[in-house]
């Protein structure tokens, strides 16, 4: 099983894809938008390896930290959950915004995610409460202050943007714990898709 990767990134092989070679041998990985933003061709990075095998395929989905690929890891043990739906529950939510969701029990937050539904997200909900915060909660002292993402949301639907707006703005932009820099950032982003 391959558990990293370090190698030249050679390029980015579509929006969710990247080519690494490590030692004349060319991986394809599979990532998020946000760690796709992180790989410039032509750099040496290191990326955290969940190596998935099926009985038809082998695929490589690829993290920048430990957190995410444990999260990665706890998702696709849910009920429900394949690796495709996994991946874009990370690519909506950092680790610690996901934890912080399930503690506070946010179906909204969660059915931001393109093909999560409310039942979905309800059913999500119970089967990661005591898994996630267990595993990337504890286990990582990087993670702390509380998720902004709930902030941003609730404010960008004050302001009357659509909830398609909003998942589609929350998705393209980094998480971090000052809600006003995020809401100031999905503004901007607001706008220049307007004008």
């Amino acid at each position: 099983m391959i558990g990293s990767l370090r190698g030249t990134v050679l390029e980015r092989t579509s929006n969710s894809t990247v080519l690494v070679e490590t030692n004349g041998i060319g991986y394809i990985v599979h990532v998020t938008p946000r760690t796709l933003g992180e790989l410039e061709p032509t750099t040496t990075a290191f990326i955290y390896i969940h190596h998935h095998v099926r009985e038809d395929a082998q695929t490589l989905y690829g993290f920048l930290d430990r957190d995410e690929r444990r999260c990665f890891e706890i998702l696709i043990a849910t009920h429900g959950v394949g690796p495709t739906m996994a991946m874009m529950i990370l690519a909506t939510h950092s680790p610690r915004a996901l934890v912080d969701i399930v503690a506070g029990s946010d179906i909204p937050a969660l059915t931001l995610v393109s093909g999560v539904g409310k039942k979905t997200a309800e059913r999500l909900l119970i089967e990661l409460k005591s898994r996630l915060h267990l595993n990337i909660l504890e286990a990582s002292n990087t993670l702390s202050g509380p998720s902004s993402v709930g902030d941003v949301r609730d404010a960008l639907s004050g302001l009357g943007y659509s909830t398609e707006e909003i998942r589609d703005v929350l998705r393209e932009m980094s998480v971090s714990n000052d809600s006003e820099t995020m809401l100031r950032e999905a503004l901007n982003m607001l706008g220049a898709r307007r004008a």
